[in-house]
């Protein structure tokens, strides 16, 4: 699992794998305004993005990720 935190664009990805290939992400759902999730071919949960991540995910937690 890995996490990225874009702190520009104040969005994060929880990747479930390491990476994700392009043109692997088959489906996205977009849960609410802030939540949407990437699946592959076969359902399977790739990675999950968190807009305007700094309202809801722990400070210092994204500021941990900027200095990785």
């Amino acid at each position: 699992m890995k996490f990225e935190y874009d702190k520009e664009a104040d969005a994060a990805y929880i990747y479930l794998e390491d990476s994700i290939a392009d043109g692997e992400s088959k489906k996205t759902i977009e849960l609410n305004d802030n939540i949407i999730v990437d699946f592959d071919k076969n359902g399977k949960l790739l990675g999950i993005e968190i807009l305007s991540a700094s309202k809801v995910l722990n400070q210092k937690s994204l500021l941990k990720t900027q200095s990785l």
